[in-house]
């Protein structure tokens, strides 16, 4: 757990993604990653040297997913919890039958998550992004798209005025998985029909086929990324490439 808090707190400050009196919503799906950027974010708000509050909000897809886990979680770590529901789900793939539907579920899911955070007047939106999902996506963006390009640390939705941060970028997915076993956290199976049947997961795939062969790839890429910054990509502090495994 102090491992965990000491990565976020040193990404929090490398890229200055909390100010005093900031109102954070974490996105939490009920997946392993946003429960364990739940966890670690409600431990840091006992002692970070700037007082923020947190609250957690999750948008139903329309699944038929129970989050009941979920609110006790919440409950027993004082933090507060919202459920959006929504018919997304439904919509996408019974009413539209979308043959790529990823695209709109997730443009209709940051149009839900948004909403609900400017009603409930938070400026900021912690996202469950890690390591892996940084080079994943400079990946993606290689391949399928000739880009050299990848979400930022920080990013200032103009349209919105809501300001997302990703303060796990320096802890690998195994290690979030670890931590998610081991704090016995209630991850929720998704029930997506597409789900493990993306992009992301042909990406994931070779990216784990060519570590075989070249084993720092995933450390080289994403000092690369820092090094040579991708926009907003440049830490303002001390950086230190975690490991594999951190």
């Amino acid at each position: 757990m102090q491992k965990l808090m000491g990565l976020v707190r040193r990404c929090v400050d490398d890229y200055d993604m909390l100010q005093e009196g900031d109102k954070i919503a974490v996105g939490v799906s009920g997946g392993k990653d946003s429960l364990v950027l739940l966890v670690l974010l409600a431990g840091l708000r006992e002692y970070f040297n700037k007082p923020f509050e947190l609250e957690a909000i999750t948008i139903d897809m329309g699944l038929g997913m129970d989050y009941s886990e979920v609110a006790r979680l919440c409950e027993r770590m004082n933090v507060p919890y919202h459920i959006v529901k929504t018919e997304i789900a439904p919509i996408i793939f019974e009413h539209r039958k979308e043959k790529n539907p990823c695209s709109m579920c997730a443009k209709m899911r940051r149009g839900a998550l948004n909403q609900a955070i400017l009603e409930r007047g938070f400026n900021k939106l912690a996202l469950g992004h890690h390591y892996d999902d940084a080079v994943e996506t400079f990946v993606m963006s290689l391949i399928y798209e000739g880009r050299i390009s990848c979400f930022q640390p920080v990013t200032n939705l103009d349209r919105t005025g809501i300001i997302q941060i990703r303060p796990m970028l320096y802890i690998h997915e195994k290690t979030v998985d670890n931590f998610a076993v081991r704090k016995e956290l209630p991850v929720i199976k998704n029930r997506c029909p597409v789900d493990k049947a993306t992009k992301r997961e042909e990406i994931k795939q070779l990216i784990f086929d060519l570590s075989n062969t070249y084993p720092d790839l995933k450390e080289r890429i994403f000092g690369a990324m820092q090094r040579f910054p991708l926009p907003e990509w440049e830490p303002h502090g001390r950086y230190k490439r975690p490991k594999d495994g951190a």
